[in-house]
């Protein structure tokens, strides 16, 4: 979850050289002014807020808020957001709406304490707070201290903005209107970016918490002290395995990191994580809902697809509550270039498509009452590989599920396989990387990486379809559904869903590509491995997230979880290739593979293993695949 790739405020909207929005710095600065004001909460503590508002007084105007922990910068009251002329954020200021943007307690300049994920407190009393409590108040002072403002408000943020707007939606003001939670940090425990099934995202958690954001504001600040830790490499896979265990993670982080340390202490998912996850809370949600999140988001794809099928679950069928997932990275649709996500091309700016089709018209709706969402479908899904928007009536679709199994001989066939097991050796000293570059910091390509790398290793296992005589379109969650034994007493499963290109394939008005000895020319697209959905679960949780428990060495043992939905279609002429492993490094942390506490692990406690999957009549191992018609 990097500050610079899904912060909307104090970074700017990816542009290429040249872009322009209908209003620059010049019209913005001539339309709106500027205030600074510290709005008293409850329980007396001051968040600091920039208030932009129009000069414009022949009509009343919407208030538009976003409450975030990463500044509301630049400070001063001649210092204005360059993200109200440089990002589609001018389509709202072309509509003069009331742009508010607030530090959360206990960030830059706001008072108070800060808390991670900060749980929601049902029927608070007096002067409690969370928060929506926050949300309110605030709410509250700028209906009534804002000149010209119409009454009616919105919320919108990404990733942890993304939170704080779904602690809005659960404020329960009456004039909050319409909230837009977009990549949604929803649950760390299960998917959202520190943890996946369990397993603990190591990489991201120690560079978020490490590069500045962990270390605590003792009073309002309007620049962050410098105390990010140094890393001795470059090669984030060499670093991160010369580090070791999660106890030397642990103690390089030092006394500050309150965060870390309350994460280490919750190894399984127990009631510290159940009431951090805003979920349990959205049966009584009020405003309209617009879901948002990317196919391809590396740091909260989860927590997108999750709160919004919690909220149709827990809501009245009548309330109004839409989802939008796009091809997108983390916060792509935000930004200026929805074409492409590394190697993987998309057909069109999918982004600016978004931003002028969906979001927009859904807050002018609800907050100006203009236009109209006849066109807005219930779940609003671009669809990789066929490269176009569907619109559903529910989501997951009406799908049928079928199982594909893994074949003895690296097929994958609809039809069971008759022969025993393949078998790898897992070895913690030599993880399998999550991709073959060497990087400084997490890609956020590798969510459409090729994987052929990976299949060259021979503690990956490979399976993979014919080529496909007619395409096949997936949309929905997909099903893992694996028999295996281990000699050791704990073990990952990583499992990826690939779509293989045909071997002469390029895209159309791409250049050849470059079959001489020279290196260089365009990357080599025919054959490319494209990572359409990995997962990885960490297998002490397969009975449970609450009471892990250990395998029994040599026992054939079911292991079956889901990956997160997918909106994919391989194309005729395409092949299906699923890769199961153990490792997914530096990405996810090693599991030494013994049934103790990974957190508290010393490298002596980490050994190798081998794993089989089975595949035979009575040990039949699969993907179940929801597959449209």
């Amino acid at each position: 979850m990097k500050r610079f790739v899904f912060m909307l405020l104090g970074a700017l909207a990816m542009l290429p050289a040249g872009a322009q929005y209908a209003g620059d710095s010049v019209w913005v600065k001539e339309h709106y002014y500027k205030e600074e004001r510290q709005i008293r909460m409850r329980d007396g503590v001051h968040l600091f807020t920039a208030i932009y508002i129009p000069k414009d007084s022949s009509e009343q105007h919407p208030v538009l808020i976003t409450r975030t922990p990463y500044s509301a910068a630049p400070y001063g009251a001649q210092q204005f957001s360059p993200n109200l002329w440089n990002t589609y954020w001018n389509s709202y200021v072309q509509e003069h709406y009331i742009i508010v943007i607030q530090d959360v307690r206990g960030r830059w300049m706001s008072e108070g304490q800060f808390k991670d994920i900060r749980p929601f407190i049902p029927g608070k009393k007096g002067t409690e707070i969370d928060e929506a409590s926050d949300t309110y108040d605030t709410i509250d002072w700028l209906l009534e201290n804002v000149p010209g403002n119409n009454g009616k408000v919105g919320a919108f943020g990404i990733s942890y903005p993304g939170f704080y707007t779904t602690m809005a939606a659960l404020s329960g003001h009456p004039a909050l209107k319409a909230v837009s939670p977009q990549a949604p940090v929803t649950d760390w425990f299960h998917g959202d970016d520190f943890h996946h099934n369990g397993a603990f995202f190591l990489m991201d958690c120690f560079g978020f918490y490490t590069k500045g954001f962990g270390y605590p504001h003792p009073a309002p600040v309007c620049v962050a002290p410098v105390q990010a830790l140094k890393l001795p490499c470059a090669d984030n896979y060499s670093t991160f395995l010369k580090i070791g265990t999660i106890k030397n993670f642990t103690r390089l982080t030092g006394d500050s990191l309150t965060f870390w340390k309350e994460l280490i202490a919750h190894p399984q998912y127990d009631s510290w994580w159940k009431e951090r996850d805003p979920r349990n809370y959205v049966a009584q949600i009020k405003p309209a809902v617009l879901v948002v999140g990317g196919l391809f988001d590396a740091e909260d794809c989860y927590g997108a697809w999750n709160l919004y099928k919690a909220i149709e679950q827990q809501n009245p069928a009548a309330h109004f509550n839409k989802l939008v997932m796009g091809p997108w990275y983390h916060g792509q649709w935000a930004g200026n270039d929805g074409t492409h996500l590394g190697h993987v091309q998309f057909g069109s700016n999918t982004a600016a498509w978004y931003q002028e089709h969906i979001e927009v018209p859904f807050f002018n709706y609800y907050l100006k009452g203009k236009g109209n969402l006849q066109d807005l479908a219930e779940a609003n899904i671009f669809f990789s590989g066929e490269n176009k928007w569907h619109q559903f009536d529910k989501w997951p679709p009406v799908a049928t599920e079928q199982e594909i199994f893994l074949q003895g001989n690296g097929g994958l066939s609809w039809k069971k396989s008759s022969t025993g097991f393949s078998e790898y050796v897992s070895d913690p000293a030599h993880p399998v990387p999550y991709t073959e570059d060497v990087h400084y910091i997490r890609t956020r390509d590798y969510m459409t990486d090729d994987q052929r790398f990976a299949s060259r290793r021979a503690d990956v296992l490979t399976f993979e379809t014919d080529t496909l005589k007619e395409s096949l379109t997936v949309g929905g969650p997909v099903t893992v559904d694996l028999r295996v034994s281990i000699t050791g007493s704990d073990a990952d499963f990583v499992v990826k869903v690939i779509d293989v290109f045909p071997d002469d394939f390029r895209y159309e008005d791409t250049p050849p590509p470059n079959k001489t000895r020279d290196a260089g020319g365009p990357y080599p697209l025919g054959g490319y491995q494209m990572l359409v959905r990995g997962d990885i679960f960490r297998g002490r949780f397969r009975e449970s997230f609450e009471k892990p428990a250990p395998f029994t060495p040599g026992k054939v043992t079911q292991v079956k979880f889901q990956l997160p939905d997918v909106a994919h279609t391989f194309q005729k002429g395409h092949r299906l290739m699923i890769q199961v492993q153990s490792s997914w490094f530096p990405l996810a942390d090693r599991n030494p593979q013994q049934f103790i506490n990974i957190y508290e692990a010393t490298e002596k406690d980490f050994v190798k293993e081998t794993i089989r999957i089975y595949h035979d009549e009575a040990h039949p191992s699969g993907i179940i695949l929801p597959v449209l018609k």
